[in-house]
């Protein structure tokens, strides 16, 4: 009886193939794993745009948020009129409310004397904020006109701020040209589009840019009764206020603002492209590698094919080392971008971190770049007679 190839025999020939020129191998998973950390750091650095954008707009204490329909992004707010937000109350599932003032500032580096923009809150101090419950004490402080709370992430470029807070030392500079105080400390985090921020009272928002018209705010924040629809009390607040404002849902106010980022700028589209040119690289590189392993080696399998064994069983051989690579490509290159966000996470204090559905998804390109590979090489295999081979 004639003994099957692989499966009879159990030779680990797909292994064996790809073990015995190690010099290959060892390109071949470089070049793997070269595709993967870029299309983790492409991948990685996109959601940490997103993720970072949004970092304040996950901390309010809100179900429903208020925005002038002019307004295009965090980096772009318009205001609307106070009195919405007020207007909004009517509503019997409302249970409070908070106006909210944003905007971009200067900050002066209190030891390079170096302005830098940074994004300032302002809100009246008795009013909730964030969902933080810290907060509520430290924002007391600010009812006393010229106080800021400071973000400890924000960029080293503001200054030592933090280390001259903890160490005792009254911390005072200039913001928009006035001279403030820094009362606390909260924990908020950068973005793409503001490196720090600052929280203040409304009172001290408007000192520091009169400008503002003292009955306009650029966010309105909504908090609702226990057990209430967010969504159809958002649609039944959308018909009742006039059209100079619009009602979000908090989880729309986040998407809002992605959107943005993903869709108004090329920012999203630069690292997407990227990851697509980490794939591509890597898929020539894994057919160049198994279409030379199934060259070199086409009178062996011409051989066993003239034997009588099947097509299908040489073909899975091809398959097996293209799995082989994925697998032991992207072991390296997992591990190497878990370094990298951790460099990357210190260096600019963003929310880049590995997620198990970046982590899957990066395995399955390239999975699907090993397999697809491989089922190009198969065509020189299926091509293969053995009579003119010999």
């Amino acid at each position: 009886m004639r003994i099957r190839f692989i499966e009879s025999r159990r030779i680990p020939l797909s292994w064996l193939l790809l073990t015995r020129q190690p010099l290959r191998l060892f390109v071949a998973l470089a070049g793997i794993c070269f595709a993967g950390i870029l299309m983790f750091m492409q991948l990685g650095f996109r959601d940490g745009l997103f993720d970072a954008s949004v970092t304040v707009h996950k901390s309010f204490d809100a179900d429903l948020v208020l925005v002038s329909p002019r307004s295009m992004s965090s980096i772009a707010m318009s205001g609307f009129p106070r009195r919405r937000l007020i207007q909004s109350m009517a509503h019997d599932q409302v249970d409070g409310i908070t106006p909210v003032n944003w905007n971009f500032l200067l900050w002066r580096n209190p030891k390079t004397l170096v302005t830098r923009s940074i994004l300032a809150l302002g809100f009246e101090p008795n009013d909730p904020l964030l969902i933080n419950k810290d907060f509520n004490k430290k924002s007391q402080l600010l009812k006393i006109q010229g106080r800021v709370l400071f973000d400890t992430l924000s960029r080293k470029e503001f200054g030592p701020i933090e280390d001259w807070f903890l160490k005792g030392r009254s911390v005072e500079t200039e913001v928009a040209g006035k001279r403030i105080r820094v009362a606390e400390l909260v924990s908020l985090g950068p973005s793409f589009g503001a490196d720090g921020n600052i929280i203040t009272s409304r009172e001290t928002f408007l000192k520091l840019l009169p400008s503002n018209p003292k009955g306009s705010i650029e966010i309105g924040l909504i908090r609702l009764k226990d057990n209430s629809d967010v969504n159809k009390v958002a649609l039944s607040l959308t018909k009742s206020l006039p059209n100079d404002v619009t009602v979000l849902t908090l989880n729309d106010f986040i998407e809002f603002e992605k959107n943005y980022w993903k869709n108004s700028t090329s920012i999203g589209f630069i690292f997407t492209l990227g990851a697509a040119m980490g794939f591509v690289v890597g898929c020539v590189i894994v057919y160049q590698i198994l279409y030379s392993d199934v060259s070199d080696h086409l009178p062996e399998y011409a051989t066993l094919l003239a034997m009588g064994y099947k097509l299908k069983d040489l073909l899975a051989v091809v398959a097996r080392e293209g799995l082989f690579l994925s697998i032991l490509g992207y072991l390296p290159a997992y591990l190497t971008g878990q370094c990298l966000y951790a460099l990357v996470r210190t260096s600019t204090k963003l929310p880049v971190a590995m997620n198990s559905e970046r982590a899957l998804l990066v395995f399955s390109l390239i999975l699907f770049m090993c397999m697809a590979s491989a089922s190009l090489a198969m065509k020189r295999l299926v091509d293969a007679d053995p009579a003119e081979i010999f």
